[in-house]
């Protein structure tokens, strides 16, 4: 719950804007600013940061409790992050509140001021000295990651070597002094239990394997079990307490699985011979994953529990740019970019994004004609574990990136795929609505897809009377295809059917021509521009191309 505390007409203005877009909003009078603290997660207070500090300090318990504190400003200027930038949320929520009112964000958590990922906000439990090391990774000192195996985790500006150290592990140790301990998501249980088993002692058999272990249970993420005891109360209560995610499984795929302790008993009560070990090594590898049994069956009077660690899954983000202009990348696509710790691309679309990497960002560029190489490389990364961002123009699944990434990414790995803003989109805007009704894509660059095939589709494009978008319509080596497909369209529509030509559409040189399909100087084309043509019913209209939404011909 965001409250929205006001005591002003511009205030409750600025309220209602934001009630109507972020999700979980309610207004309250400033008179009732007590409640508000008690009853919602963060505040949005329109009110001077003066006024604000004095009501909340009576309120101020400590970071762990206090809801994020975000100040706006009379003439909705800035939104300020004032209390909570980290643990409250108020850094993201100043940020959000500066985009539905446009205004500035101002955070002060050094770490997001200068771009580093908070230790302590990267969604993992942490132990140990957080404000020495982030001080250490603020002031550029070395400092040494320890991990036992490879997390997609956001970009750091770490080492080998470093007085000051990361560790990343699921094992519990002596936390050194200078270290800070993450715990991955990286460990599994089996639970298996008689009927009538309690929470109590099913949670106890769970605490006492993990601490014989050496194993952190921050680090258990998810427990499994057979299907017939999806509804044993021992179980689903232990999950609840301990926020674990329950899955279960049906006996057959259990029983198919090689465990070291198989046991009679359970193959003829619920027809497995494993129910802990075979529940975790199965839901440890799910989607891909390998999984390690690092306890075994482990029993008490009425419950067993096994132990599986998961390898990690790296994670790879398909993010388009858009094309060009910075206002017209999305902000997901500035959240993934910001994510990743690897990025991938070529070497004229990352110089768009380069101020965008956060220190500790390793940039992966090519230059041109190198695609697969591109697409090998974040997959081949990803599948090491690490969170990548393979970044192309306009949208990734549109003559980019996704296509050859995605024919070698395997199920190893996830994948986000982040929409973007294409050529043909933002050529259509600059035109005026040449794509109210149907309409296609053709690229007659044939360095990928044979002449005769392109053909093909141009003819049933003109055939069908579609309004068609060229994409690389033209270059030194390919002066040809462009007039071709013309005089393939002249077949089909009239000589005055509207056509425009974008080049570098929301690029600093960006060019805007209309013309007709007769007149269209294909010699003036370049590499750089979008041909857009109309169907027989496109219509210039006040110097812009529309295309009907509805078949006007056919009444």
């Amino acid at each position: 719950m965001i409250g929205l505390v006001v005591t002003t007409a511009a205030g409750r203005r600025a309220a209602e804007r934001l009630e109507q877009v972020l999700p979980g909003t309610r207004s309250f009078d400033v008179r009732d600013l007590a409640s508000a603290w008690r009853e919602c997660d963060a505040l949005v207070c329109f009110l001077a940061t003066g006024a604000t500090v004095r009501l909340i300090a009576p309120l101020l318990e400590g970071k762990a409790t206090d809801p994020g504190v975000v100040c706006v400003d009379e003439a909705h200027r800035f939104a300020v992050a004032l209390v909570g930038g980290h643990g409250g949320g108020a850094n993201d929520l100043a940020r959000d509140v500066a985009r539905v009112l446009g205004a500035e964000a101002v955070v002060t958590t050094a770490t997001d001021a200068v771009g580093l990922p908070g230790l302590d906000t990267l969604g993992w439990p942490v132990e140990g000295e957080v404000a020495a090391v982030s001080r250490a990774l603020l002031d550029g000192e070395p400092v040494r990651l320890v991990a036992d195996t490879t997390w997609p985790l956001p970009p750091l500006p770490v080492g080998d070597t470093g007085a000051h150290v990361v560790r990343v592990t699921d094992v519990v140790e002596t936390v050194a002094e200078r270290t800070v301990v993450l715990r991955p998501p990286s460990l599994v249980l089996g639970l298996g239990a008689s009927r009538g088993v309690t929470a109590d002692e099913l949670e106890a058999l769970v605490d006492r394997a993990l601490q014989q272990a050496a194993l952190s249970p921050d680090s258990v993420v998810a427990a499994a079990t057979v299907d017939e005891k999806a509804d044993e109360q021992g179980i689903v209560e232990v999950c609840r307490r301990r926020g674990w995610a329950l899955a279960t499984y049906p006996a057959a795929r259990l029983a198919a699985m090689d465990v070291p302790n198989p046991s009679d008993a359970p193959a003829r009560a619920l027809g497995t011979p494993s129910v802990a070990e075979a529940a975790a090594l199965l839901h440890g590898a799910v989607s891909g994953r390998t999984a390690e049994l690092v306890v075994e069956k482990t029993k008490s009077a009425m419950a067993t529990v096994a132990v599986a660690r998961r390898a990690p899954r790296g994670r790879l983000a398909l993010v388009g740019l858009g094309p060009g202009s910075r206002d017209l990348l999305t902000p997901r696509a500035e959240a993934e970019l910001r994510r990743a710790s690897v990025w991938v691309g070529l070497d004229q679309y990352v110089d768009q994004v380069r101020d965008l990497a956060r220190p500790g960002t390793r940039i992966l560029e090519t230059g041109l004609g190198k695609e697969e190489e591109r697409a090998h490389s974040a997959v081949r990364e990803a599948e090491r574990g690490h969170a990548v961002a393979l970044i192309g123009s306009g949208d990734a699944g549109v003559y980019a990136m996704a296509s050859p990434a995605l024919e070698v990414a395997g199920d190893d790995i996830d994948v986000v795929g982040v929409p973007g803003v294409t050529a043909a989109l933002a050529a259509s805007s600059l035109l005026g609505a040449p794509m109210g009704h149907d309409h296609a894509s053709i690229s007659l660059s044939d360095l990928h897809t044979p002449w005769p095939a392109i053909e093909a589709r141009i003819r049933a494009v003109a055939e069908a009377d579609l309004v068609v978008t060229f994409y690389n319509p033209r270059s030194r080596g390919r002066d040809w295809q462009l007039a071709k497909a013309v005089s393939m369209l002249l077949e089909h529509r009239p000589a005055g059917t509207p056509v425009g030509v974008v080049t570098d559409a929301s690029r600093p040189g960006q060019a805007v021509h209309l013309t007709t399909l007769g007149e269209l100087d294909v010699e003036q084309v370049t590499m750089l521009a979008c041909v857009v043509v109309g169907s027989s019913q496109t219509r210039m209209v006040a110097g812009r191309m529309v295309t009907p939404r509805g078949y006007r011909w056919m009444a």
